[in-house]
């Protein structure tokens, strides 16, 4: 037997005897979520399992997080996204924080991504991070101490967006195998549809129809590095009208006034596709139309009581699908492994590694290479500062 504590010193500085090999907690690395390549297969199944459990039996998880604090860290405003995030916490009896641009935080005074997350790391237990540049909420993760999750960095990833869309479809098809995908309007700097390709490119008999104008294109490295190299056959349309008769999933997607530098090729591409209840005709009876909104003009609000409009469900999926997100990186649940999160990580979590057989790469690999718009790294990343692409929050309220 080792000696016990010195009760004559405080606790804080007694020697504590070491505690048994074989009974002593395993230290679980934290994870963070930057890319839907974080995550495996098999992890956003067992996500969205457990996200139907909490659709079908919210009681049972009403109290699953009291105690526990959720950030949300906006430097970009938002509507959904956020409200979602907090929507979630507190169905799971958690409690919320934060602000909703970088106005109203200390990045107004110059103060970098880095500093903010070390003194969020003090007040909240996870933190769910949106930017307006590529990579910020990466460089938040490699300086924090409590789970950071990507909650979309300017034209690069959107991956609760994606494990919502997924869910979504799980939900209306049963099953996100086997289907044909139309990605239709802004393909270039939509990162909901960087996101949603990367993982869907995982899927069995997967393919896609990108649908935009030819100033539109989804970027080459999602072409080369997630389509080809993977031999996910797909095509690049200008028409919609024509390829709807093909269609499982059609994903309207908004030219994103936000991320035009130049307002005049704005105005010329914003009206490109409108979705209408003529065009809605030519579609199949079991198409299912989603968009990760806002909404501004591309889906006629006439189309809105069609029953295969599915984007408002989709809304509700996503709640369910980040309240389990929540759950488990806080080692509530063990759908990524983990019973009790006890350990800071050194890397981008301890994810399941992505092989050369998964699509794409992590965002801890290549996070700005081929990106629209600036990225940031290191401890340099201001909170405030948009280079060039400064505008009103009322034309920054992407989803």
């Amino acid at each position: 037997m080792g000696a016990g504590p010195d009760e004559s010193l405080p606790l804080l500085y007694q020697t504590q005897e070491a505690p048994d090999r074989d009974t002593a907690p395993k230290e679980v690395a934290m994870r963070h979520l930057m890319s839907p390549m974080d995550l495996s297969v098999e992890e956003i199944n067992r996500l969205m399992d457990l996200a139907a459990d909490m659709k079908a039996d919210p009681d049972r998880y009403a109290h699953s997080l009291e105690g526990k604090i959720l950030a949300t860290c906006f430097y970009e405003p938002s509507t959904r996204t956020r409200l979602s995030f907090e929507s979630a916490m507190l169905h799971l009896g958690g409690k919320t924080l934060g602000f909703a641009s970088a106005n109203s935080s200390s990045a107004a005074k110059g103060e970098s991504v880095a500093d903010t997350i070390r003194v969020i790391s003090s007040f909240a237990d996870i933190c769910a991070m949106r930017h307006p540049k590529e990579g910020a909420p990466l460089v938040a993760s490699l300086h924090s101490e409590i789970p950071v999750i990507n909650a979309g960095d300017g034209g690069h990833q959107h991956p609760t967006q994606t494990l919502t869309d997924l869910f979504t479809i799980h939900t209306l098809r049963g099953s996100i195998d086997h289907i044909v995908v139309g990605l239709c309007g802004d393909l270039k700097f939509g990162r909901t549809v960087h996101s949603l390709i990367t993982a869907m490119s995982r899927y069995e008999g997967i393919s896609f129809v990108l649908i935009s104008p030819p100033e539109l294109r989804v970027p080459g490295y999602i072409r080369e590095d997630v389509l080809e190299a993977n031999h996910i056959p797909y095509r690049e349309v200008v028409s919609l009208d024509e390829l709807m008769p093909e269609l499982d999933i059609l994903y309207m997607t908004r030219v994103q006034k936000e991320r035009f530098f130049n307002e005049e090729d704005y105005l010329r591409m914003k009206d490109f596709y409108i979705l209408t209840p003529e065009k809605m005709k030519r579609a199949r009876k079991d198409m299912f139309v989603l968009h990760p909104l806002p909404r501004v003009n591309e889906i006629s609000v006439e189309v809105d009581q069609d029953p295969r409009a599915a984007y408002f469900r989709q809304v509700e999926c996503g709640r369910y699908i980040r309240q389990a997100l929540i759950l488990s990186l806080l080692g509530k649940s063990d759908v990524l492994g983990q019973t009790e999160r006890l350990g800071k990580s050194d890397v981008l979590g301890e994810m399941e590694p992505v092989t050369s057989d998964s699509a794409g790469s992590t965002a801890a690999d290549r996070p700005f290479e081929g990106q629209p718009g600036r990225g940031c790294a290191g401890e340099t990343c201001p909170g405030s500062e948009r280079a060039d692409d400064t505008r009103s929050e009322k034309e920054a309220t992407n989803a």
